[in-house]
């Protein structure tokens, strides 16, 4: 089955996200809504979007617009239609009688609805075009989600279900996942139900918002917003119309009906107006009351306000294990709402999905969970489980596993897909090493490092994973959704405060020489990022042979904004790649310029497209729109590289004092504008001089290790200053820079 045009009828947040991932894909689009008006503010919108839905904003002429009334003759040139309009039944009727009077045959239509089962959308269709119906559920923001619901119905044509498959998975990226027509199909299911009973249990225990969220967060793998956190961000008024429909739709006998139960509180917050951040506030407010901004939590046993607590449960890392085991409230907590996650999740079996481990992966792509229900049982061990367990009479597949004691039970990841990911490598391969940081395997002929730290932030023990791997070819790829957020400054700061700034030096002298190390390594390393690539992490990859990257990443240097600038390489190497252009073969001059407004700036990129002319990438890095698939791209590297040879390493002839004077001119223009202030001015101006070779001369060669001493020196020298500490204080506090 061949997908060459789309047309999409509705030009809402879901149509309009669903038309611009397809835009990104170079699927020809047309977009309809009641008026043309309509769908061409819907295209405004996507090409203003922040952060944006389009990787390469260039194409956006590649969405046509256009209204039901006028333009729908374009539905007849369509292979695929689908309908993203307001979650009224007679509407979306009224519109399917009206594409498979238009559709050519065989054309596949769908609904992107998130709770209308597909017997109701089905309901007026004969059999015949029930076999081209299906609904076809992304999650929001499209471009950044990985989950899409293929949810189909028992007259479809399976061979096209399939085909619709592995047309969104190659061509669009997603993690694509058919199942059964159940309420809220599979991710919701699963994930409301976990919100639920993370929030009654929080209620019943009397947690605080601020115990439960730090709980039902990171110790557990979820999202750092936590349950009350998260209820605030959907919206508090539009997650009691969701337990509405489940309420509607499932069986008495369900035990979702548990947790669906109306909480006077909740009730009382949407009468008033708490609905959320979109409102007044909800679980969470800010009081700008006397002038400052203080975030309060909400008393779950009175109603009112108070400053919110910082909880601190000592616990950063997913440990399922220790966590269910500890002695207090905490662990009685954890232990609670993960058992009866996995009781719910393990109850629909066969009836959301034959494959249990379907389930697990809806909530790592739809939800960000670092572990599914599953994995959290195998995590925490059959025996181990069964004998902390109370009653799961009913429930087959825990029947059957208590029956069974298979601590082995788990089998391959991630069976929706044939891509060989790493989920399913990291089964297979041989765990040779690790530590606190990052993992190393070994699989057939090459090895794998994987970070493990919090936004998979550097530190020693990160770069130590790294040395030891490079025996072997290598690939840096990471399973979760950041390939690296940079340096951990926290753990930065602790020798900082200490006074110990040797600690500091030793540790930056160190990820220098894993950065030359990778570079010049006598095997080839590869580097497979997605999401946040800035700072460390980006000096990492930019120090790798080859890049696989999926199309989702933020990436570049932002040190400056924290008051450092790059020292394992990044000045180096952006240097070396501007220096090879023909603008700095004429001028010595236009090199360390570029170079220092984008590094001075800070500037980031939010897609290849736009990594590229910043020369973050080079047009020969691979660019991969399904993330499960960078593993597979980055062992092609290998193969193709099988005689590789280590580059011969760099050397710099750069202007000196003479160029920092164009630089100097420039930050007096920010300073006088009042652009930079006066900490703003001492970090350009070590950037400054880095950036132009110190005290040099364009006649004289510099070596790499010429520039490492030059970034280390200057990284010093600020990391020691006061204002740099306040800098990255601050940021750790509040995720905000300071500027001062």
């Amino acid at each position: 089955m061949e997908i060459k045009k789309v047309v999409i009828i509705g030009s809402g947040t879901m149509g309009s996200g669903i038309a611009a991932h397809l835009c990104n894909a170079n699927v020809p689009v047309t977009l309809l809504d009641l008026t043309t008006e309509i769908s061409t503010n819907a295209r405004d919108r996507i090409f203003k979007s922040r952060p944006p839905l389009l990787i390469d904003k260039s194409k956006i002429n590649n969405i046509k617009v256009g209204n039901i009334s006028d333009d729908f003759d374009i539905v007849k040139e369509a292979d695929w239609i689908v309908e993203a309009v307001v979650e009224r039944i007679d509407i979306k009727h009224q519109i399917y009688d009206k594409i498979f009077k238009s559709r050519k045959d065989g054309a596949i239509v769908s609904s992107n609805t998130s709770s209308i089962p597909i017997k109701v959308l089905s309901q007026n269709l004969t059999n015949e075009q029930k076999k081209d119906f299906c609904i076809t559920h992304f999650f929001n923001p499209v471009r950044y989600m990985g989950l899409l619901e293929i949810v189909k119905n028992e007259n479809n044509d399976l061979e096209k279900i399939n085909g619709l498959q592995k047309f969104c998975e190659i061509e669009l990226g997603k993690g694509a996942i058919v199942c059964n027509d159940t309420p809220g199909f599979l991710g919701n299911r699963v994930g409301v139900y976990a919100m639920q009973i993370a929030m009654t249990e929080a209620f019943k225990m009397k947690l605080t918002v601020e115990e439960a969220d730090a709980i039902f967060g990171r110790p557990m793998g979820i999202p750092k917003t936590g349950v009350f956190g998260l209820y605030d961000l959907i919206g508090i008024d539009l997650m009691a119309d969701v337990l509405k429909s489940f309420i509607k739709e499932l069986p008495k006998t369900d035990k979702f009906h548990e947790v669906a139960q109306e909480i006077p509180l909740i009730k009382k917050l949407i009468e008033t107006g708490y609905t959320g951040r979109k409102g007044k506030g909800g679980f969470f407010r800010i009081n700008k009351d006397g002038g400052a901004k203080i975030l309060e939590a909400l008393n779950l046993e009175t109603g009112d306000y108070s400053p919110s607590k910082k909880i601190d449960i000592k616990s950063e890392k997913v440990d399922l294990k220790k966590l269910i085991n500890r002695d207090d409230k905490y662990g009685k907590y954890a232990w609670s709402v993960i058992s009866k996650i996995i009781k719910y999740a393990s109850s629909l079996v066969t009836e959301i999905t034959d494959e249990f481990n379907d389930i697990d992966e809806a909530m790592r792509l739809g939800f960000n969970w670092s572990k599914g229900p599953f994995e959290m049982l195998e995590e925490i061990g059959v025996e181990n489980f069964f004998s902390k367990i109370d009653n799961y009479d009913g429930n087959k597949f825990l029947e059957n596993l208590a029956k069974s004691k298979n601590e082995n039970f788990y089998g391959e990841r991630q069976k929706y897909t044939k891509i060989e990911t790493l989920g399913k490598v990291k089964r297979k391969a041989q765990s040779i090493d690790g530590n606190s940081s990052a993992q190393i395997y070994q699989f057939k002929d090459y090895n794998i490092v994987e970070f493990t730290t919090k936004a998979n932030a550097l530190d020693y023990d990160s770069m130590d994973a790294l040395k030891k791997a490079t025996d072997k070819p290598l690939i840096i790829i990471n399973e979760s959704m950041q390939f690296s957020a940079g340096v951990n400054l926290s753990y930065t700061m602790d020798f900082a405060n200490k006074g110990d700034f040797k600690s500091i030096e030793k540790f930056i002298k160190y990820f220098q020489e894993t950065c030359k190390e990778l570079k010049y390594s006598k095997y080839p390393v590869i580097s497979a990022p997605s999401g946040l690539t800035l700072g460390g992490g980006f000096e990492v990859l930019v120090q790798s042979n080859f890049v696989a990257s999926h199309t989702n990443i933020v990436i570049g240097l932002v040190e400056t904004i924290v008051g450092l600038i790059p020292a394992g390489g990044g000045c180096k190497e952006m240097l070396a790649r501007w220096q090879n252009t023909e603008e700095s073969k004429k001028d010595p001059h236009f090199a360390p310029l570029k170079v220092f407004d984008i590094i001075g700036y800070g500037k980031t990129a939010t897609s290849p497209v736009e990594a590229e002319p910043l020369k973050y990438l080079k047009p020969e890095d691979k660019k991969i729109m399904n993330r499960n698939s960078l593993l597979e791209a980055s062992k092609q590297i290998l193969d193709e590289n099988r005689d590789f040879n280590s580059p011969s390493e760099l050397v710099f002839n750069l202007p000196g004092e003479s160029v920092r004077g164009e630089m100097y001119k420039v930050l007096d223009k920010l300073y006088n504008d009042k652009v930079i202030q006066d900490h703003g001015m001492e970090v350009a101006k070590e950037l400054a001089y880095v950036l132009s070779g110190g005290d040099t001369s364009i006649d004289k060669q510099l070596s790499e290790d010429d520039l490492f001493k030059l970034e280390l020196d200057a990284f010093m020298k600020l990391i020691e200053t006061p204002k740099t500490q306040e800098r990255i204080k601050h940021t750790l506090a509040t995720g905000k820079p300071l500027v001062n």
